[in-house]
Formats: C-alpha cells, sequence, structure tokens
C-alpha cells in the first residue's frame, strides 16, 4: 500500500492521463503486482493516487514502452524493493530486454531498407529503367528472404 503523502493526490483518471497508461491498465497492474496496491479514499473507496504511485507508474509505463514482458516487469518491481541484494537480477532483466531491443531495431533497418528497395523499383520501372528494375527486384527477394529468418 502507498505510504501516505502530504503531496498531491490524484483519481485513476488523473494517473492515467499523466502516465499515458489507460485505467484498465493501471488497474490490471495493480490486480496482478506489477504496482503495489494503491490507497483508497476513505469515502469513496476509490483509488487515490500520489507522487509516489505517479512515480512508480511513471517508470513502470516506461518499461512497458520497451516492450518488457508483464512477467519481466513485476519481477523487477519485486527485485526493486529488495534493493543492492537484487542488483544482479535487475541487470539481467535489463540486459535481456536490451537485447531483444537490439534485435527488434536490426528487424525494423531490414524492413526500411526492403521499402527503400522498392520505391526505388518504382522509380526505375516509372523511367523504363528495365535493367535497374531488375536488379532491384533481386535485391528485394534477397532482402524479403533475409526478414523471413530475421522473425523472432
Amino acid at each position: 500500500m502507498s505510504a501516505p503523502t502530504t503531496g498531491h493526490t490524484y483519481t485513476i483518471k488523473e494517473a492515467a492521463a499523466l502516465t499515458g497508461l489507460p485505467a484498465s491498465t493501471l488497474r490490471y497492474y495493480e490486480s496482478i503486482g506489477v504496482i503495489a496496491p494503491v490507497g483508497r479514499g476513505a469515502s469513496s473507496g476509490h483509488r487515490v493516487y500520489d507522487d509516489a504511485d505517479l512515480d512508480q507508474l511513471m517508470w513502470v509505463a516506461c518499461l512497458a514502452a520497451t516492450g518488457m514482458s508483464v512477467n519481466d516487469m513485476r519481477r523487477y518491481v519485486t527485485n526493486g524493493r529488495a534493493g543492492a541484494e537484487a542488483a544482479g537480477e535487475q541487470i539481467e532483466l535489463l540486459s535481456g530486454q536490451a537485447r531483444r531491443l537490439e534485435l527488434e531495431a536490426e528487424q525494423v533497418a531490414l524492413r526500411r531498407r526492403y521499402v527503400a528497395i522498392k520505391i526505388d523499383y518504382w522509380h526505375a520501372v516509372a523511367a523504363g529503367d528495365t535493367d535497374r528494375a531488375e536488379l532491384l527486384s533481386g535485391e528485394a527477394r534477397t532482402l524479403a528472404d533475409a526478414l523471413k529468418r530475421a522473425r523472432p
């Protein structure tokens, strides 16, 4: 549960707007333990987020934006509470995510190259340059094969 704070408090709608995470995601992350349970209003029983909750939500949103799995985010948050003793596992989790992002970047670069070749191909076709169009068509085939192999 969030520690009481003298700072500003936020409704779930405000927290969602500030973090970029839908309210449904905030409730889901809380229900599965990605984020700590959020305090509730005494009279309404509605979630009341404080600045510490928003801070946690912002870095969870950043992890989610990297494509990190929910299970890895949950482990990351749990390890974060353990402090220095969990540093090795935190480094391992983040290093694994960095490798996945590198692979994703390579795949995006291949797709961008494929699109560029196809644009060049159609310029060659429009210009009546059949030799260049044929050459680019072969390059596109080769790149398409590389894209098939690069799928995760």
